[in-house]
């Protein structure tokens, strides 16, 4: 087993029935290409290779590339930052291949929310598989009116439909981890709920609300754009939205229904 280096977050999971399921949850299928984040030692690229996909494996750890290279010859294995290259340049299918695009991957727990973004930034693979911590897990799929459901929820809800899978045990792992995992897999909505030229200022739309979240959403709003209760008021009844309210009891149709009224009246984040 390779060496694990806490700086990389790195906990790998060595199961291979639990590798197995993680591969099935993807869908891969011959012809199809799979861009592997994070390989580690190679457990699930092989997983994944069993499929008859064509895998592409991105590794930073470059002490893990050669043997990954001489393990898996068939496939492509890049050493870089997942967050700084391009997934799709780096998986660009043979000429003439028709294939989908798939993401999948054990992800290091201290980067996951910024991978799940960059995993639903255009041009968006035809489904998302990643291995995270359960919280996350949980927040990712939660509902309006849990505990755990925040801006977090709302953006990835906003742009792929959410299915957490199963849980993973830390005991699977090599080192085993603080907290136990879940499998997500998430499915980008072929229509989002808010257009990719709105993301960034949705984003800040929702998570200035949701740091409001102990506040009636008349109040938040208003300390959100400035304005005026009057003004910010007849957003509000113009997308029928109880000034009593407050943001955790919105669902992210509703999120975006809200962003849209804002900008229509003017308002522009930063």
């Amino acid at each position: 087993m390779a060496r694990t280096k806490r700086r990389l977050g790195q906990h790998f999971l060595t199961d291979p029935r639990i590798l197995a399921r993680i591969a099935d949850a993807t869908g891969a299928a011959p012809g199809d290409t799979v861009v592997e984040i994070g390989p580690g030692p190679g457990g699930l690229t092989a997983a994944l290779a069993a499929t008859g996909a064509r895998v592409v494996a991105i590794e930073k750890d470059a002490d893990l590339v050669p043997a990954l290279r001489a393990r898996f010859p068939g496939s492509t294995i890049i050493e870089a930052d997942a967050l700084e290259i391009d997934w799709r340049a780096a998986a660009a299918p043979p000429a003439g291949s028709a294939g989908a695009f798939v993401v999948a991957g054990n992800i290091p727990y201290n980067i996951t929310t910024p991978l799940i973004d960059k995993a639903l930034t255009p041009p968006r693979p035809s489904r998302i598989v990643f291995l995270v911590q359960k919280e996350v897990a949980d927040r990712v799929a939660a509902v309006p009116g849990i505990a755990n459901y925040g801006a977090l929820s709302v953006g990835v809800q906003a742009a792929a439909r959410v299915e957490r899978l199963f849980g993973v045990p830390a005991g699977a792992f090599s080192p085993a981890p603080k907290v136990d995992s879940a499998v997500l897999r998430l499915t980008p909505l072929a229509d989002p709920l808010v257009g990719d030229a709105d993301r960034a200022q949705f984003r800040t739309m929702v998570v200035g609300l949701f740091g409001l979240r102990r506040k009636q959403l008349l109040r938040a709003v208003r300390e959100l754009t400035g304005w005026s209760a009057d003004r910010a008021n007849s957003v509000l009844q113009r997308v029928a939205i109880a000034p009593a309210a407050r943001s955790e009891t919105l669902d992210p149709a509703r999120f975006a229904q809200l962003y849209r009224a804002l900008v229509d009246e003017g308002w522009e984040s930063g």
